[in-house]
């Protein structure tokens, strides 16, 4: 038996083995519009009752913070995204859309992007090759504008369901603007969003709870990195901010809790945590995802152990579209290649990494 392989009953959602393809960034929708050669990249990696989540998608035309990553604000992508999404239902699995908001830092063309601060990110290079030097410290958002961000949510999640994705998934997570609310090392206010653990969590909890109230929670998810000090986002005390936002999420009834490893603050290094996600995990009701550097054997043993219900790949299901079928015959992997994950090409580095038969 193979745990990750292991069938699971996810709310409404009969799905037939635990590994999930992650959120993925990889700027290939041109003018923020989903473009057709994200159909083959999509279907190359679903199997039937597999769980797909899609690249982080904008709620606005605000949210955006890097070149052609995908929205859902307007009637062009809603009808953009139907295509992709059928394809992936037509081979059986299920298909939900991340949604987000970068905040701070990113916004292009001059503006000041909204954030739970007026302090900038510190100069640098990324490791896309966006360069931080050139963008406009953000602007405060103040507390009567903040229902309007929650309400782009809101509407973002309605376009998704019309686009026909089973459900979105938060993106709560990575320094992004909800992480930005989240984190103590960023969020500065003294309104009644910042400050105590409560209401830095505020935000986020609004988020969730016009989502749910808007599609159902069954068709909710959230990510989250509380560990996690991407775009200068950390915390003083994550543990107490994981664990808080594990409890006061339990009364929305969400499909899933996405939380991502401690160990991936550090890109490329990886540590052994076993023990550092279990408090949320307990501290959760529903299905429990985990992220952050898995391989096969991290991931079955996550599972075997009950530590988490469902494991989210990224890397490794980019570079390799058959990978629940090479963990079932236990066949080496294709190597990633990241130069090309955020490249423009509709090909390379997207949807030419060859499946196990092609290697024949």
């Amino acid at each position: 038996m193979i745990p990750l392989l292991t069938p699971y009953k996810m709310g409404n959602f009969q799905l037939s083995h635990r590994v999930v393809l992650a959120p993925l960034t990889r700027q290939r929708s041109y003018g923020n519009v989903p473009q057709p050669h994200a159909i083959l990249y999509y279907s190359q990696r679903t199997t039937k009752g597999g769980l797909l989540i899609s690249e982080a998608t904008g709620v606005s035309d605000t949210s955006q913070g890097y070149p052609d990553t995908p929205g859902i604000w307007t009637k062009e992508q809603v009808e953009a995204w139907k295509p992709i999404v059928d394809a992936v239902h037509a081979k059986g699995g299920i298909f939900f859309c991340q949604i987000w908001n970068v905040g701070r830092g990113f916004q292009p063309n001059g503006q000041a992007p909204i954030s739970s601060t007026d302090k900038g990110l510190t100069p640098q290079i990324r490791s896309n090759g966006f360069n931080l030097a050139q963008l406009t410290n953000p602007r405060r958002l103040t507390t009567e504008e903040i229902p309007l961000v929650v309400n782009d949510f809101r509407l973002a999640a309605r376009n998704a369901i019309e686009a026909g994705f089973d459900g979105v998934e938060i993106h709560g997570a990575h320094g992004y603007l909800i992480d930005q609310f989240l984190k103590d090392g960023v969020n500065d206010r003294t309104d009644q969003y910042g400050g105590s653990l409560e209401n830095r969590c505020r935000f986020a909890l609004e988020i969730v709870e016009a989502v749910v109230n808007e599609i159902g929670a069954d068709k909710v998810g959230i990510r989250l990195s509380p560990f996690a000090d991407y775009a200068e986002a950390g915390d003083s005390n994550p543990e107490a901010l994981g664990l808080y936002l594990a409890e006061s999420l339990n009364k929305y009834g969400l499909a899933y809790c996405h939380m991502v490893e401690p160990r991936m603050k550090t890109v490329g290094e990886k540590v052994e945590c076993p023990q550092s996600l279990a408090p949320m995990r307990k501290a959760f009701n529903g299905t429990f995802m985990v992220a952050g550097g898995y391989d096969k054997e991290d991931g079955n043993k996550a599972v075997a152990e009950n530590r988490a219900d469902l494991v989210a790949f990224g890397r490794w299901f980019l570079a390799n579209p058959d990978m629940p079928k090479r963990f079932e015959l236990n066949a080496p992997l294709n190597k990633y290649n990241r130069d090309t994950f955020y490249i423009s090409d509709p090909v390379v580095g997207y949807t030419d990494y060859p499946f196990l038969e092609d290697l024949q």
